[in-house]
């Protein structure tokens, strides 16, 4: 389980977006999670996009009282210009833990939906249709707005914390599955998954509320 902790990957691309919370799971053995030292990671080919997502989750840790790091400052900028080999990711498991982390919360982009809804036509509300003239417009643009179709993508993005000191039956800590709808503006989408992500944490009781 472990060797996927750091293979990660948050798509954020750019309008408004939409972030529901679909499912989550706490791990009930776990009775007190209060890590010393928290790695918060989000890899992406895009730099700002993993910088300002990173910093934004660590704030949120930092105002809790949780001794958090983006991992901008932990690895370089290459770190996902690659895949890792299970020993290099095994090393790498091993080196955070000399550096004192002792957990990691990720995320990772599960699945893409390619979606369509249609808008159905309308007509233009203030209108009586009472009288002739009325019902002669009514067939006609300046009353009626045709329908559209809208194409939109849904990502399917999943959010974990591990305890990478502990075996495997308590190394999973939390896990939440989101969907973020048509996805616009890195900024917003950002701060809207990340709320979402720490209200549940709250409502869950796996950190404090504030």
């Amino acid at each position: 389980m472990k060797k996927i902790i750091l293979v990660v990957m948050i798509i954020l691309i750019s309008g408004c977006s939409s972030v529901r919370v679909v499912d989550s799971w706490k791990n009930e053995t776990v009775l007190f999670f209060k890590p010393q030292k928290l790695l918060v990671l989000g890899v992406t080919q895009n730099l700002t996009a993993r910088k300002i997502f990173e910093e934004s989750l660590k704030e949120e840790f930092v105002s809790r009282n949780i001794n958090a790091y983006e991992s901008t400052m932990i690895f370089d900028e290459s770190f996902t210009d690659s895949k890792k080999t299970e020993e290099e990711v095994n090393t790498m498991i091993k080196d955070l833990s000399e550096k004192g982390f002792d957990a990691v919360i990720i995320t990772a982009v599960k699945g893409v939906d390619e979606r369509r809804s249609y808008d159905r036509g309308y007509y233009t509300v203030g209108y009586s249709w009472t009288r002739f003239g009325g019902y002669y417009y009514r067939f006609q643009d300046v009353y009626y707005n045709p329908g559209y179709y809208d194409d939109y993508k849904v990502y399917h993005v999943e959010t974990s914390i591990y305890n990478i000191n502990e075996d495997d039956n308590k190394s999973l800590v939390w896990v939440g599955a989101l969907d973020i709808v048509d996805p616009q503006g890195i900024t917003t989408t950002v701060n809207e998954y990340v709320n979402a992500i720490i209200a549940t944490l709250e409502r869950e009781r796996v950190i404090t509320r504030l």
